[in-house]
């Protein structure tokens, strides 16, 4: 089986969209046909006009703002942002399998670093990203060690605290070596200290998430859900990339399985839904989950948000299905939120634990 670098791909789709939402009649074109109607959702302090947010990594550069705006994201996560900019790992390094509607990245936090994001970010009229959340999505720079990490990020935040509404601090890319180790031990607590503690200082009031990977036990899981809550966090990003290759992906499949770094897409959706289970009753609601991984329908969002999630974002869906998904799954949680006599989304979060006395504490 052939297997796509799609980089190129991704790149080209970004430019495209980026120049036709500056020409007013295909500006026009595209929100009438792509955007979705409003379902109103509440995050945080937040009343968006949707529970679709787009994943970090679609948009790293944050160079396509507007066009999400116009389509009708009710969030975005750009970047992720490093210290200092860097190229990445060596190309090719991002694969898609249309067979599993999956794809395989070892990208590295290749960004312009987060002074430029900021630069490009302040650039963005008010009017083309208002009422749309924009989170910045924070790693650790390639040349920065573990130790260092808490300055690496908190660097990071300072610049990029005047131009967005939130943070997520990445500590579960599988493309940076030793990143993960962040998610252990002391390392979480020093880190998440110094980030909440910076964003104190630039003035407060703008909410720091925590990314995960879908790799961990319930006791590591349970480690990184008390040390955020500690910490201040305001909720958490369920889930990153897989290092896992689930069965699902056949024999015929691996010239792609064999690829390095992280798997997204069709295959993931099962586990990170059953990690957004996992932490939505280890803390009985009381604390915000951002569902992402392999969702392409209607009856996957669905399934993130009964589970646990308040939101979710997408990544992969776009890529095999175009943006007209954002409006077919908008779409599909609305025909949901009937069926159940739900008049908010708020009401459906969380359903499938309704009843359970055998959540774990």
């Amino acid at each position: 089986m052939a297997i796509q670098d799609s980089e190129k791909a991704h790149s080209r789709a970004l430019r495209w969209m980026r120049i036709s939402n500056k020409i007013p009649p295909i500006r026009m074109l595209m929100k009438i046909s792509l955007r979705p109607r409003t379902l109103k959702t509440k995050l945080l302090d937040w009343d968006l006009r949707g529970p679709i947010g787009l994943a970090a990594g679609m948009d790293k550069k944050a160079e396509n703002v507007a066009a999400w705006h116009n389509i009708g994201f009710g969030f975005i996560e750009v970047g992720g942002f490093t210290a200092r900019p860097q190229e990445g790992n060596p190309k090719p390094r991002m694969f898609r399998s249309s067979r599993h509607r999956a794809l395989i990245n070892r990208m590295g936090f290749n960004n312009p670093g987060s002074e430029k994001g900021a630069e490009t970010l302040a650039k963005v009229p008010v009017k083309a990203r208002q009422g749309m959340p924009v989170f910045a999505n924070l790693g650790r720079s390639k040349s920065t060690s573990n130790e260092d990490a808490p300055e690496d990020y908190s660097t990071s935040l300072a610049l990029l605290w005047p131009v967005v509404e939130g943070f997520v601090v990445n500590v579960s890319s599988p493309n940076t070596p030793g990143l993960r180790d962040l998610q252990k031990g002391d390392a979480l607590q020093s880190l998440l200290e110094s980030c909440i503690s910076m964003e104190e200082k630039c003035g407060g009031g703008k909410p720091v998430f925590v990314k995960i990977s879908p790799d961990l036990s319930n006791e590591a899981l349970d480690h990184i859900i008390d040390v955020s809550r500690q910490c201040g966090c305001a909720g958490i990003v369920a889930t990153n990339t897989t290092l896992e290759r689930p069965k699902s992906l056949n024999a015929k499949s691996e010239i792609f399985v064999k690829q390095e770094g992280g798997l997204s897409g069709k295959p993931l959706n099962q586990r990170s839904t059953e990690i957004i289970h996992y932490i939505y009753a280890k803390t009985k609601g009381q604390w915000p989950i951002i569902g992402v991984g392999g969702i392409s329908s209607a009856d996957d969002a669905w399934q993130k948000i009964i589970n646990g999630a308040s939101v979710i974002q997408i990544y992969s869906a776009l890529v095999f299905k175009g943006p007209s998904v954002l409006k077919e799954i908008q779409k599909g949680l609305g025909g949901k939120l009937k069926q159940h006599g739900f008049s908010s989304l708020s009401e459906a979060v969380g359903l499938a634990h309704r009843g359970n006395e055998n959540e774990p504490e």
